[in-house]
């Protein structure tokens, strides 16, 4: 059984921090490198940058499958969007049905809180992740190149999905 709770606490927090590592270390060395990855835990990912964020709007939510920390996602609403930050599974419990459950969750989150589409970004050479939100419904709307220090830029696709299909 897949579970869904909102992160409250620094345990919370230093579960999330733990498994940013596990997964951006396994999945994102080969693609942006081993230097860009440790630069952006630390910024965007440990326990201070999640503290940061959540005083900022930002949603985190802790992931669990038959018990055990599976994964975690973030959003923050923005306009008439629910903007989905961070949505990521542990190799090892992907397939499981574990995005699609997360997903219908932060589908339902947004519509709650009055969204009529989803929006997120993807790095261009994430092809399993583009594939899998392609899967689930997303499109991809534009591309961004976004400095974020350190001489490090994040090459993303935006992708959107709506609510009601857009002509």
């Amino acid at each position: 059984m897949t579970e869904i709770f909102q992160a409250q606490t620094n345990s919370d927090y230093q579960k999330i921090a733990d498994l940013a590592t596990a997964i951006w270390t396994e999945h994102y060395t080969p693609i942006i490198g081993s230097d860009q990855v440790v630069y952006m835990l630390q910024k965007f990912q440990s326990v201070h940058a999640i503290k940061d964020q959540i005083q900022q709007g930002v949603s985190y939510f802790l992931i669990t499958h038959k018990e055990t920390v599976a994964g975690y996602f973030s959003f923050k609403k923005e306009n008439e969007s629910l903007f989905l930050s961070k949505f990521y599974v542990l190799k090892e419990l992907r397939g499981l049905g574990i995005g699609k459950r997360a997903l219908s969750f932060i589908r339902s989150e947004a519509i709650l809180r009055g969204c009529s589409s989803i929006s997120l970004t993807v790095n261009k050479n994430n092809m399993i992740a583009i594939k899998a939100y392609e899967k689930m419904g997303f499109k991809k709307l534009d591309a961004i190149e976004t400095p974020i220090g350190n001489g490090f830029v994040m090459d993303d696709y935006i992708m959107k999905y709506y609510f009601i299909e857009k002509e």
